[in-house]
C-alpha cells in the first residue's frame, strides 16, 4: 500500500510540474528565430520580448488561455492539498471522491485551454500586433506537454475516484 501512495504522490507532482512548465514556458507555438506562448512573443535573434496585450485581434482567445491554465494549475495543487488532508482524515474504507473532483476539473480546465489554442492559433497568429510573421511556426513543447498534463490529470484524477483507504 505504501509503494502505491508513493506512485500516487509521484504521479500527482509530476502532474503539477507539467502544468506549471506549460503555463509558464515560452513555447506554445516557434518558428526558427522566434518563440510566443500565452504571455509573450519573443525574438531568439535579438533576445527581446513583447508582451501580449489587448491590441492583438484575438486577445480574448489568448486571455481564455491564460486563465483556464491559470485555474488548471490551481485546482491541481488544490487537489494534492485535499488529497494530503483526506489521508489523515478519511475513515477506512472511504475513498477519496473531494479529490478526485478537484482533479478532474483541473483535467477539464488545461482541456479547454489546450483545445482553444489548437482551434484559434491560426487567428492567433496572423495578429497584427506581433512585430513579425509568426504564422510560420510550429506548435512547441510547452503545449505538448499542456496535452500530456492533460492526460496527467485524467488518470490521476480516476485513480483517486478508484482508490479506498486501507490500513
Amino acid at each position: 500500500m505504501l509503494i502505491l501512495l508513493a506512485f500516487i504522490i509521484v504521479f500527482h507532482i509530476t502532474s503539477a510540474a507539467l502544468l506549471f512548465i506549460s503555463t509558464i514556458d515560452n513555447a506554445w507555438w516557434v518558428g526558427d528565430n522566434f518563440s510566443t506562448d500565452v504571455w509573450r512573443m519573443c525574438t531568439t535573434n535579438t533576445s527581446t520580448c513583447m508582451a501580449i496585450t489587448d491590441e492583438f485581434d484575438e486577445y480574448q482567445s489568448i486571455q481564455a488561455v491564460q486563465a483556464t491554465m491559470i485555474l488548471s494549475t490551481i485546482f491541481c495543487c488544490v487537489a494534492f492539498l485535499v488529497f494530503l488532508l483526506q489521508l489523515f482524515r478519511l475513515k477506512q474504507g472511504e475513498r477519496f471522491v473531494l479529490t478526485s473532483v478537484i482533479q478532474l476539473l483541473s483535467c477539464l480546465c488545461v482541456m479547454i485551454a489546450a483545445s482553444i489554442y489548437t482551434d484559434r492559433h491560426e487567428e492567433l497568429h496572423q495578429s497584427r500586433g506581433y512585430r513579425m510573421e509568426v504564422s510560420k511556426g510550429q506548435y512547441g513543447y510547452s503545449f505538448v506537454l499542456a496535452w500530456i498534463a492533460f492526460a496527467f490529470t485524467l488518470i490521476s484524477g480516476v485513480m483517486y475516484l478508484v482508490l479506498r483507504k486501507r490500513k
